[in-house]
């Protein structure tokens, strides 16, 4: 059972003022990885605040898994992927990659999406869209390939081209 976080990343989210449903849906998807969810927060559009988050859900709560939504537009407050990156030790490009692409088959909106995925210690943080619609589609064209990574990240030395 991985430990998994959630951050969702919305002002109107933490103002109060819309209810958070992407948080919820990732909850219920990630119950297949197997994982559980150790802790939810949603934080504002702040790069600082995230970064906090962030940091604290890798090396305090020890998170096998950080699942963010929202953020990852081009919006003028849109500064998770920013935040990501400065909390990462190691780009995992494929994860992004292939949640776009599974994306644009769907919409060509996806090509604005500018999610990261990476490692901090042992600790996967992936970029999810902000909308449910889009939660689903990118989390579920990752989940087969998550409990390898995780199993990696965390040092497993068995050799990954198994026959």
């Amino acid at each position: 059972m991985y430990k998994v976080v959630i951050l969702t990343v919305s002002d109107r989210g933490f103002a109060g003022l819309r209810e958070d449903s992407s948080g919820p849906l990732i909850k219920e998807i990630i119950k297949e990885l197997p994982g559980e969810v150790i802790h939810y927060e949603i934080v504002p559009d702040e790069k600082e605040r995230i970064i906090e988050a962030l940091k604290r859900s890798a090396d305090v709560l020890m998170a096998d898994l950080v699942l963010t939504t929202g953020g990852t537009g081009v919006s003028p407050r849109d500064v998770t992927p920013e935040a990501t990156l400065a909390v990462i030790e190691k780009e995992v490009p494929g994860f992004s990659e292939a949640m776009r692409a599974e994306s644009l088959k769907k919409t060509p909106h996806a090509m604005i999406s500018r999610a990261i995925c990476g490692i901090r210690g042992k600790c996967l943080i992936v970029n999810l869209p902000g909308s449910p619609k889009g939660v689903k589609e990118n989390l579920t064209v990752i989940l087969p390939a998550l409990p390898h990574a995780l199993s990696k990240i965390k040092g497993d030395p068995s050799e990954c081209a198994q026959e």
